[in-house]
């Protein structure tokens, strides 16, 4: 087993995690009956998103030699109704000034990685997932 998942009533749950005992609890947004306290379960599923790409991203980086420290992804989930679901996945990516001295080559390398995540292949092809490479953009990315 991987988690644990506890619903504590009124829209809300606690998922506590196995092997580390951490634990994050959700709630409804408030555009579904819920008082948006917390991560919604969609939240979650955009998040991951970012934080799976940013760790492969990062495993590529110490087996080059580097780290990434201080990268930052901004993430903004997009709903459609009828049925109600995950409709898009911006993503924007804010790169401290020490990584903005990476060549070319070390970039494409990177985004790449991020790119392939398992998460981003576990997405379903109708969500649109958009990601802005901030200071990474290169001509016809």
């Amino acid at each position: 087993m991987t988690s644990s998942v506890h619903y504590t009533g009124g829209l809300r749950t606690t998922c506590t995690h196995l092997k580390s005992g951490n634990s994050v609890e959700t709630d409804a947004p408030t555009d579904n009956h819920g008082k948006g306290e917390r991560f919604s379960p969609t939240d979650l599923m955009a998040t991951s998103l970012a934080t799976c790409m940013i760790t492969v991203m990062g495993i590529k980086a110490q087996s080059m030699g580097f780290d990434l420290d201080g990268v930052k992804i901004d993430v903004l989930k997009i709903m459609k109704a009828d049925p109600r679901r995950i409709g898009g996945i911006d993503l924007h990516f804010s790169i401290p000034g020490n990584l903005l001295e990476l060549d070319e080559k070390t970039i494409t390398i990177l985004k790449n990685t991020g790119e392939t995540c398992p998460v981003i292949k576990s997405i379903h092809p109708d969500i649109e997932v958009k990601i802005d490479w901030g200071a990474w953009i290169r001509t016809g990315s």
